[in-house]
């Protein structure tokens, strides 16, 4: 069901207690079935005389897990059940026991018990110790891996059941031996699987599991007709048989707990795989439940949470005999589009399971095996992820299809193995796609970037015509093995010809020793051209990677008087690079000589004498030494500052520590007009470069003086109009930049 669809039964509106019994009837009608069908496939793999109490299994597994698991999670929608993974791999762990043939049935159910108690202590552990959320990271054709694997296990090992072939004939044989098969059991095997794929057509209020299983109930009575031998229960392997229970149901749980003691570390060497493996699959198959489930009913659930009620309903199922399982995307979705909101609605499945079982646990021994074959079957083919086969049309996509079929041809041998291969496709898609993209957001040379540096005509040709002997790389994400050989490669060229290589590392995240020991290498080649590497706004504020100069310090690339050269901000070093080019091609820089008089800074440059002459009974002059503070961003001024000699940068500080660099005022420059305009506080601290000296204008003084030359005030706000509209393009021409990376 769509979301909107969702939306228009009541999903996400207020709390309903009748929504929330009705969800869980539903619900119970789904998981009953499938619970019992699991529960049979596991203890059927000890022994056809196993049915029944594999049957009592799933049912006190889907009460128990339906209860507990809502109480502890809180989280509203969720139905948890014995599922399709839980039934895999302890079928497999079942069948690979028995197979030795040395080993009692009481003592495999057993080894089944620890491995479902050790499974719910690792969901208690995952959820304590807050992996939920990368558990949910698993790469989708990994997760698509595992759970086609786990249908065609379920597949084969539904097959012998449909067939109704002895226990223990391979495969092959029973495929070529029609004189083994039961048909009898085909015919409600077959009849069973038509009704559950044929059910949706005929009507959605009554779950097709439901329909499947009262038609293959009724068939295997039909057969009767034909079958005398039918109705007898005693040695029937065609039906479940009767569902059994020695002893009180306290002292069962006391069975179980004295079982404890009983452990040898053995015991739990022989189960730990199979245990850690069912952990994962039924925290994915929870977690995955969840995600859909949220996408509904537009909530947000709690991965860790929801993993610690798991474990503790798995726990509780150990205790009184029952499956272990987990949220089940069938049933949570009946239970949702029927009605259920709250957890109340995972309790009600729960209650409504054992009532079943009490009223009707007599008619469950007459369930036939072809009939719960058949709905497996048919949870096996819905399992399958078929679409990954439309992966094999494109070649990029190729590569997927080759992780999902092999993680699905790995789980047919060890449930445990798949998992360790797909955790290691997943690592190596992660590379993949690392390797994909570049870490190159932009590269230019400095005919496309200027410093924010005035420079005067002369050396902006001189700029230009050799603009290429120096290049900005803006890198970004993680500098790691898997992504710095692609790294050299798109620079090769520009380390062969380049002096100068500077790259801006402020959105870098991390760093490696490989990706260092490339740099030490970059280093080494544009040395040979005697040219310089160098790193600008190295990153701060992140969790990993705000140590990286530190790191790079510590293996000597950094801080040394033969290292890497670091510059605060991307400007100040572009404005290094500028005075390096004009440098070496004979580029001298005029010496200020004397300070400069009023009417020679630009702004003034064109009023009478007598103006100039007004004005300067206005101004103060202000001398700073190198590297001193004009005035600090956020404090009150309405000053506006006549730069007579040297040279001054503004700089706007950042959160992580770092500032950034506005711009860079010589000689006959000006700043401050802002405040001036506004009298709002500065919006940028401005530090002297250079000694400098300067005339300083209050809006006050000037308000008295334009009082008597009213051209006077007009002139100068045009004036810082014009020069303000020109800041502003160029604000435009960084933010442009900064959009197209």
């Amino acid at each position: 069901m769509a979301p909107t669809e969702l939306s228009a039964a009541g999903v996400g509106g207020g709390h309903d207690r009748a929504g929330d019994l009705w969800g869980g009837l539903a619900a119970m009608l789904v998981a009953l079935p499938s619970s019992i069908a699991f529960g049979v496939l596991v203890y059927g793999a000890i022994g056809p005389e196993q049915a029944g109490a594999g049957a009592l299994a799933g049912i006190l597994g889907a009460a128990a897990l339906g209860i507990i698991a809502p109480l502890v999670g809180g989280n509203g929608g969720f139905i948890t059940a014995p599922c399709a993974p839980a039934a895999a791999i302890l079928s497999a762990l079942a069948a690979g026991l028995a197979a030795s043939g040395s080993m009692p049935p009481d003592r495999i159910v057993a080894l089944l018990g620890l491995t479902a108690l050790l499974s719910a202590l690792f969901q208690l552990v995952f959820g304590f110790a807050r992996v939920g959320r990368l558990i949910k990271f698993i790469p989708y054709q990994v997760v698509s891996g595992y759970l086609s694997g786990v249908a065609v296990i379920i597949a084969v090992g539904q097959l012998p059941k449909l067939l109704g072939v002895p226990k223990g004939t391979h495969l092959h044989a029973m495929l070529v031996s029609p004189d083994l098969w039961r048909w009898q059991g085909i015919v409600v095997g077959l009849i069973t699987i038509a009704a559950v794929l044929l059910a949706p057509k005929v009507t959605t209020k009554v779950p097709a599991a439901i329909i499947g299983l009262a038609v293959g109930v009724a068939t295997y009575f039909a057969l009767t007709l034909v079958d005398a031998s039918l109705l007898t229960l005693d040695g029937n392997k065609l039906v479940i048989g009767p569902i059994t229970a020695s002893g009180s149901f306290v002292g069962a749980v006391m069975s179980r707990a004295s079982s404890l003691m009983e452990i040898r570390p053995a015991d739990v060497s022989l189960v730990f795989s199979s245990a850690i493996t069912l952990a994962v699959l039924l925290s994915i198959d929870t977690l995955k439940t969840g995600v859909v489930l949220d996408t509904l009913v537009r909530s947000r659930h709690n991965s860790n949470r929801e993993l610690i009620g798991q474990g503790t309903a798995n726990l509780t199922s150990f205790f009184i005999g029952g499956m272990a399982g987990a949220g089940t995307m069938g049933a949570t979705l009946v239970n949702v589009t029927s009605g259920g909101r709250s957890r109340w609605s995972g309790i009600a499945e729960g209650v409504f399971v054992l009532l079943a079982y009490l009223v009707l646990g007599s008619l469950i021994a007459w369930v036939p095996i072809g009939a719960l074959a058949g709905i497996l079957l048919v949870v096996a083919f819905r399992m399958f992820d078929r679409a990954a086969f439309k992966l094999l049309r494109n070649p990029s996509t190729r590569v997927d299809f080759v992780v999902i079929l092999t993680v699905i041809v790995v789980a047919q041998v060890e449930l445990i193995a798949a998992s360790a291969v797909g955790v290691f496709l997943a690592i190596l898609l992660f590379i993949r796609d690392q390797v994909r993209s570049s870490v190159i957001v932009n590269k230019r040379d400095l005919r496309a970037v200027h410093s924010k540096r005035r420079r005067l005509l002369a050396e902006s040709v001189i700029l230009e015509e050799f603009g290429t002997e120096a290049v900005l790389v803006q890198l970004h994400g993680n500098l790691f093995f898997g992504t710095t050989d692609k790294l050299f490669s798109e620079l090769e060229a520009d380390l062969g010809r380049c002096r100068h290589v500077l790259f801006d590392m402020r959105r870098v995240q991390s760093m490696d020793f490989t990706a260092a020991h490339l740099f030490e290498q970059m280093k080494a080649r544009i040395a040979d051209n005697g040219g310089e590497l160098l790193f600008s706004s190295m990153p701060s504020g992140l969790a990993r990677s705000a140590d990286i100069e530190g790191y790079l310090s510590q293996l000597g690339l950094v801080g040394s008087g033969h290292g890497i050269r670091l510059f605060e901000t991307r400007d100040s070093a572009i404005e290094f690079i500028e005075d390096q080019i004009l440098d070496r091609h004979g580029y001298t820089e005029e010496e200020e000589g004397a300070a400069l008089d009023l009417h020679e800074i630009e702004v003034l440059s064109e009023f009478d004498a007598e103006t100039i002459s007004e004005l300067s009974g206005a101004v103060t002059a202000l001398s700073v030494p190198a590297g001193g503070t004009i005035c600090r961003q956020g404090e009150a001024g309405d000053e506006l500052f006549l730069l007579r000699r040297g040279r001054v940068s503004a700089l706007l500080p950042l959160e992580t520590g770092k500032r950034h660099h506005v711009a860079t005022f010589c000689r006959g420059d000006f700043f401050g007009e802002m405040a001036f305009i506004d009298q709002e506080p500065r919006s940028a601290s401005v530090e002297a470069v250079t000694a400098t000296e300067l005339f300083v204008l209050s809006r006050k003084r000037f308000d008295e003086v334009a009082v008597r030359y009213p051209a006077l005030g007009g002139t100068i706000f045009e004036r810082l109009a014009v020069a303000i509209s020109k800041r502003l393009r160029t604000a435009d021409t960084e933010l442009r930049v900064l959009e197209e990376r």
